[in-house]
């Protein structure tokens, strides 16, 4: 017997709605180049874009059980967060889980294994990122843990973290560092926009990023 929680602790989301409003690469960098899934997570269409708490579970390869019984559980706004071993050869998700998902309300799903009905989740526009893309069916047979920290794409995620995903990649922002990251994120957006400015009316890249000094240091010369 095994028994699983359905509770999660979510961050507050007018939190989670302005993280939305900056793209992975910039949350990464933003809080200290962290949380970046493994780039072999991509976006099913690169038009999809999500951004919510974490409900995490775990299952066997080649095996969909648990990610069905998360589905039944997950609540609205919740971004369903699969660790399924980096198994590449399963579609364990596809156009009737998608649908299951759309009507809950649930955000959006993330995994490590593979999922298929490609045209149709583009169609649906439920955001998906996964390992990869396989046609191969799934079996219903080993339970486990479920709203548990799971490892997924080099990171650990835990319930109610916060997954930040778009055609760029996956990003995970802990839950209690949240509104640093959506301070930090806001702060690195606006320095991005003044070098870009300053671009504009027409300084060098070794002007903009203070790269002269860099330069000599390091032996750099330029004739000409």
């Amino acid at each position: 017997m095994l028994h699983v929680s359905t509770k999660v602790d979510r961050p507050d989301p007018d939190l989670v709605a302005r993280l939305a409003a900056y793209g992975s690469a910039t949350v990464h960098e933003a809080q200290g180049r962290l949380g970046a899934l493994s780039s072999s997570i991509k976006p099913v269409d690169r038009a999809m874009s999500v951004c919510g708490p974490a409900f995490t579970v775990r299952c066997a390869p080649r095996d969909n059980l648990m990610l069905q019984v998360a589905i039944a559980h997950a609540q609205p706004g919740d971004v369903v967060v699969v660790s399924a071993g980096e198994y590449t050869e399963a579609g364990s998700f596809g156009d009737v889980l998608a649908n299951a998902c759309q009507a809950k309300g649930i955000a959006g799903l993330v995994t490590d294994t593979g999922v298929r009905d490609t045209e149709q989740l583009r169609a649906l526009g439920f955001p998906v990122f996964s390992y990869s893309v396989c046609i191969k069916g799934t079996v219903k047979e080993t339970i486990g843990p479920m709203n548990e920290p799971v490892l997924i794409g080099g990171e650990l995620v835990r319930p109610g973290d916060v997954i930040r995903g778009d055609a760029d990649g996956v990003v995970v922002v802990r839950r209690e560092d949240l509104a640093y990251a959506v301070e930090k994120s806001q702060a690195r957006e606006e320095a991005e926009d003044g070098f870009i400015a300053d671009y504009r009316a027409g300084k060098s890249t070794i002007e903009v990023s203070n790269l002269e000094g860099v330069l000599k240091a390091k032996g750099l010369v330029i004739d000409g």
